[in-house]
């Protein structure tokens, strides 16, 4: 099953870039997409198939991150062919070759049991994000896309210097290393210490920097602004989650050997300065894209706080991961179609947009809402599920900066939310041919559903995957 998840949409890449017509490729994307949805829910549901060798294992936590790919990339996909055809004067042969092969990719960082086979496949997500970022061929994407290359790069050797040190603390104790996460786990008590206690640093700073955590965030907000809509989303809730499990994978390790309260004090601080970074740029910013870039910087911080916690805090983080998923998808997906009706992303130029395009602009509003964590919507109860771990962790100063984080988000963007949204729509936006259709609609309207749905109740399979994830992550050797 691993290889078919892999390798079919690489295929369906390599198949993109041979159809010659521009107006029939986009559709490689969500034929792509509703067989991989369907090869997810069969692994899903047949644990016999989720074990492919010893590197290609789908354990509990490659589940969430899977399923979150693989469904945020199903509706993408329906949106990014009503996306295209509003760019019929681009080519977007590379587009769909890259965007399909980002979820072969992807679904690799998943399945990925061996540290090695995992560092080269974030690696690879970067080098075929790239071209995705440049789509538009503008002068502020191009800057976009090699700052992007140069941050993740230097970011991802840090990453492999902490694979090498990860693997000498265990040549260190005498045990032998091949790098796959059961024997690093069956032996983590025995590790080195000090070599562990620098591979954690040194991966948390690499991986870090494509989860996009301050300060290792500079790439992040000029990427996802810059980048067409439909790959901001996927960079946002998906890309970055790939990386918090290549993290989760670090934090694993040092659990088990018994490394808790070291790894717990960094996750924490790293957590609480994302928000506050955060939290400064997104206050009386004037661009709603860039808004929403420093949004999940600011909720890259909010999952490196709560496995900071840890404990009861576990199961509303990954739950979290989830949500700001789906919810990442209704925000960008819906500030597409704004960015597309006013040609601009400056709230001076974009004001009025709830009469211009009414349905896209209440969803924008919907999703501004469930990103702050307000009720009844899915983040507000796993930000919920986290702060009450804080507080039962006694960790009264985290919880109070958190909700007073959260504050400072809230009010900030709900300023330039308010802008894009209310006056009077400007009058050479009127006669823009910019028109909501169908597939630029129908997607985002089904994610805010189940942001809306996990909010008011979690289905039994997905909460039984969530516990599953927290057990595996408990668990001792």
């Amino acid at each position: 099953m691993a290889f078919a998840m892999i390798l079919f949409p690489l295929m369906m890449a390599a198949a993109a870039l041979a159809v010659p017509s521009n107006r029939l490729r986009p559709w490689f994307l969500p034929i792509t997409a509703m067989a991989h949805l369907g090869m997810t829910f069969l692994a899903l549901i047949r644990p016999d198939l989720t074990v492919s060798a010893a590197w290609l294992v789908l354990d509990p936590l490659g589940r969430i991150i899977l399923l979150v790919v693989s469904t945020l990339f199903f509706f993408c996909s329906f949106y990014t062919v009503g996306y295209l055809r509003h760019c019929p004067d681009r080519s977007n042969r590379v587009f769909c070759a890259c965007y399909i092969a980002f979820l072969g990719i992807m679904s690799l960082v998943a399945w990925s049991h061996h540290l090695g086979i995992m560092w080269v496949a974030i690696e690879a997500t970067t080098l075929v994000t790239a071209p995705l970022i440049y789509f538009e061929h503008t002068p502020r994407s191009i800057e976009a896309t090699w700052k992007y290359l140069m941050v993740c790069s230097v970011g991802i050797a840090l990453g492999l210097l902490g694979t090498y040190f990860l693997a000498y603390a265990s040549l260190h104790a005498g045990i032998e290393s091949a790098l796959t996460l059961e024997g690093i786990l069956q032996h983590a008590s025995q590790l080195s210490k000090p070599w562990l206690h620098a591979a954690f640093v040194l991966l948390l700073v690499g991986y870090g920097t494509k989860m996009g955590l301050a300060p290792m965030h500079t790439w992040l907000p000029e990427a996802h602004s810059e980048a067409p809509s439909p790959v901001s989303a996927m960079l946002s809730g998906a890309l970055l989650t790939c990386a918090f499990l290549a993290i989760l994978r670090i934090y694993h390790i040092c659990l088990a050997a018994g490394e808790g309260v070291f790894v717990s004090r960094i996750l924490l601080s790293m957590g609480i300065f994302s928000m506050i970074v955060a939290g400064v740029f997104i206050v009386g910013q004037r661009d709603f894209k860039r808004m929403l870039a420093y949004s999940s910087v600011e909720h890259m911080g909010i999952l490196a706080l709560g496995i900071g916690i840890g404990g009861p805090a576990l199961f509303g983080t990954l739950l979290h991961v989830v949500t700001h998923g789906m919810t990442k998808g209704v925000l960008f997906l819906s500030a597409g179609n704004i960015y597309h009706a006013y040609g601009s992303k400056n709230v001076d130029q974009v004001h009025g947009a709830m009469r211009r395009l009414p349905l896209s602009c209440v969803l924008f509003l919907a999703g501004f809402l469930a990103i702050t964590g307000s009720p009844p919507f899915g983040p507000f109860i796993s930000e919920f599920a986290i702060l009450n771990g804080a507080f039962d962790t006694g960790r009264f100063i985290s919880a109070g900066l958190f909700l007073f984080l959260l504050l400072v988000v809230f009010i900030g963007m709900g300023k330039t939310v308010l802008q894009v949204v209310q006056g009077s729509v400007p009058a050479e936006v009127h006669n823009t041919p910019y028109r909501e259709g169908w597939l630029t609609t129908a997607p985002v309207i089904v994610l805010m559903g189940i942001v809306l749905l996990l909010g008011l109740y979690i289905p039994a399979p997905l909460a039984a995957l969530l516990n599953d994830a927290v057990h595996f992550l408990e668990i001792r050797p």
